[in-house]
């Protein structure tokens, strides 16, 4: 079997690609797994000094939870350990870079928004969609640094989609670049940090860590015990994932 995530050093930079384009790099088991393992190898490779996080093929960076294998695992609450969060479940001094080409939707967009640089190709889509499938985003917490406080409830209420252009103009994402070339310019960023004193990057990539994790890390912690008291033990947990598996409209239940 193929490997859904890898991890290529080059040039000091470590590229972890999400490799799973026949789903749109869908958040499976395997997928999870492999991102555990590829920052954890980025973190423990002293040959790597900044970290590039990108999606194979053009359509999708990552299109979020597999709802299809979460239906089939009846997998209703969700670990706190269900993907690697940089700053929470897992801590790197090394700068991160996302490349974003396409879809970055609900876990995909976790994984840009725990980078500390995002570049954008023209045909990103950013989006937060687990209202409409009766899950919950209780990851979304640091948006509170990164975008206005009504644009995250745009997202979190109505699952919204915002384009490249309106990240950049709200501050989420550093540039917008053409397609196909987010990788590229990703890396051109990575290289520009590398010209930094290492020890200055090391600790200034903790600074930004730790001056946001005071709030941020409390702030997951209820956010986590709302969704499981409010969400999770319900069948609404389930009944997003296994609507979508069967191709019906869902049948929510009602507070």
């Amino acid at each position: 079997m193929p490997a859904h995530v890898t991890l290529d050093v080059e040039d000091h930079i470590g590229i972890i690609t999400l490799r799973y384009p026949e789903r749109l790099n869908a958040l499976s088991e395997a997928l999870r797994q492999g991102l555990w393992d590829t920052f954890n190898a980025a973190n423990e490779n002293d040959d790597v000094e900044v970290i590039v996080v990108t999606g194979e093929g053009d359509k999708s960076f990552c299109s979020g939870a597999d709802l299809r294998e979460m239906s089939e695992q009846g997998m209703a609450i969700p670990s706190r350990h269900y993907m690697p969060q940089l700053g929470r479940n897992i801590r790197s001094d090394k700068p991160v870079v996302a490349a974003v080409n396409g879809y970055a939707l609900g876990g995909g967009l976790l994984l840009a928004q725990q980078c500390d640089i995002v570049i954008a190709s023209e045909n990103a889509e950013f989006g937060m969609p687990e209202a409409r499938w009766g899950r919950g985003a209780p990851w979304s917490v640091p948006l509170m640094w990164k975008i206005p406080k009504n644009v995250w409830a745009e997202l979190a209420l109505m699952g919204k989609r915002i384009d490249a252009q309106r990240a950049y103009e709200i501050g989420f994402a550093n540039a917008i670049v053409p397609q196909g070339k987010a990788l590229e310019v990703a890396l051109e960023w990575a290289q520009e940090i590398r010209k930094g004193a290492p020890l200055t990057i090391r600790a200034t990539k903790r600074m930004l860590d730790t001056s946001t994790g005071q709030v941020t890390y409390p702030a997951w912690n209820v956010s986590d015990a709302l969704f499981e008291e409010i969400v999770y033990h319900t069948e609404d947990a389930l009944e997003g994932p296994t609507s979508y598996a069967e191709g019906r409209p869902a049948n929510w239940a009602r507070a």
